[in-house]
């Protein structure tokens, strides 16, 4: 993860919550008066966080020790202590909401994730995110989903080319759309293109694009289409497909299944704070 935009990031998150001073913390504590904080998870899950915390703390102080007793991906248990920070309570409790929030949603991602991952359990299919992530944490929760198991898709509309039904509709075909691509970009931008049909597969293949995904089929018709796919092209699925039915789409032979629900669906992490007097 990129320690410059994080920081960034939590300066950002700072303005928000602290703008101008912690009232209450400024006032109710001396410069001078010590503490401790723990971090503690109150459910089984997966964490996600640790340069949040120590980031987090040294952007309001330097007059701080962060322990960190885990790592990011590994599985924590309630009651587990995740993190123990030292240094002035005043600048303790006021980035404490900030960090607990960033680590609770990426520790929520990256358990989803682990648990796609583990609801598969397929040697050659991985498991890989969407652009369905929260605005200006996209970043972050890419990140969690690397921690808890799955793969990145690309990031954004810049880093590769996905043609779309409007697209093909826009262009008359896909085969001139990715002509019409391939005469633009440069040879480290990949082009992958959504099919519904078979007759789309097949022309996708012609067409020589780098990936093919196919768009709300049921796994029957995947394992059907993939079987089209040379091996060089690599294929995805997408669409409906979440937890509840993962299971079923184990045998349908794609290098990847994307799932939105890792992001947009996620639920944070429970973990709290507690605070001890030096």
């Amino acid at each position: 993860m990129n320690k410059i935009k994080l920081r960034q990031l939590i300066e950002q998150f700072y303005l928000e919550d602290i703008g101008e001073g912690d009232q209450t913390s400024n006032l109710l504590f001396e410069s001078t008066t010590r503490g401790k904080v723990h971090f503690i998870a109150k459910e089984t899950g997966i964490f996600c966080g640790t340069d949040v915390i120590e980031i987090g703390y040294e952007l309001l102080t330097k007059d701080n020790a962060v322990h960190i007793f885990i790592q990011d991906g590994d599985q924590v248990e309630e009651g587990q202590i995740i993190a123990t920070v030292e240094g002035p309570m005043s600048t303790l409790l006021t980035g404490e909401r900030v960090i607990l929030n960033v680590i609770q949603r990426m520790s929520g991602v990256a358990t989803i994730t682990k648990q796609a991952v583990l609801l598969l359990d397929s040697p050659y299919t991985r498991i890989c995110d969407t652009r369905k992530t929260t605005p200006g944490l996209r970043m972050l929760e890419k990140y969690a989903v690397r921690m808890g198991g799955g793969f990145n898709h690309r990031n954004g509309l810049y880093d590769a080319v996905m043609i779309k039904d409007n697209h093909i509709a826009f262009a008359g075909s896909i085969t001139k759309a990715v002509a019409s691509l391939r005469e633009q970009l440069g040879h480290m931008i990949k082009i992958e293109v959504e099919t519904e049909t078979e007759e789309q597969v097949r022309e996708a293949v012609e067409a020589g694009v780098d990936c093919i995904m196919f768009d709300n089929r049921t796994p029957d018709e995947i394992e059907k289409f993939d079987k089209l796919v040379p091996i060089s092209i690599t294929t995805e699925a997408s669409g409906g497909i979440n937890l509840a039915n993962l299971h079923t789409y184990r045998h349908t032979g794609v290098n990847y299944i994307s799932l939105g629900c890792l992001t947009h669906s996620a639920t944070a992490l429970d973990i709290s704070v507690r605070v001890e007097m030096q």
